[in-house]
């Protein structure tokens, strides 16, 4: 029993360490013994603003004289039921090829499975479904744009 009692005093400070220096895993392998300490982590809502590096420089300072702006436009409504939305991180192209028609575009009408757009990532081609049949109403991106995990990118109507 006291060789147990060992064990859990190390893999506890095992699960100690994995807080202290913020790792989400750690794995030893000892002759036949194999312990392996993993902590799963809450992943938080995703922010679907540019990076910094890709924002527009920062504009010049506004008079004071300057009226207040206008209230900004609403981003998209994510909860509508036909928003199709990034299913990963990559770079989205609207057409097959440069000068090539859009695969879907404002106002055509597309079918269950028919291919919307593509995402690039790591150098595969993947390739966005329409999960219904219906028509295009809005597409929020634009050709070879980077685009993030849940990022909204049409809707189907």
């Amino acid at each position: 029993m006291a060789k147990l009692d060992v064990e859990t005093n190390f893999i506890e400070k095992l699960a100690e360490l994995l807080q202290r220096t913020g790792l989400t895993e750690i794995e030893i392998n000892q002759g036949t013994t194999r312990i392996r300490v993993a902590r799963q982590i809450q992943m938080a809502p995703l922010d679907v603003t540019a990076p910094v590096y890709m924002q527009p420089h920062a504009a010049q300072p506004a008079p004071a004289a300057a009226a207040a702006p206008a209230a900004a436009p609403a981003g998209p409504d994510t909860s509508h039921p036909g928003m199709v939305k990034s299913p990963m991180v990559g770079t989205v192209y609207l057409a097959p090829e440069p000068g090539a028609a859009p695969y879907a575009a404002v106002g055509s009408e597309v079918k269950e499975g028919q291919t919307l757009l593509i995402i690039e990532a790591m150098k595969v081609m993947n390739a966005i479904r329409a999960p219904k049949a219906g028509r295009v109403a809005r597409v929020f991106v634009e050709n070879a744009a980077p685009v993030e995990f849940g990022e909204p990118l049409l809707i189907l109507e």
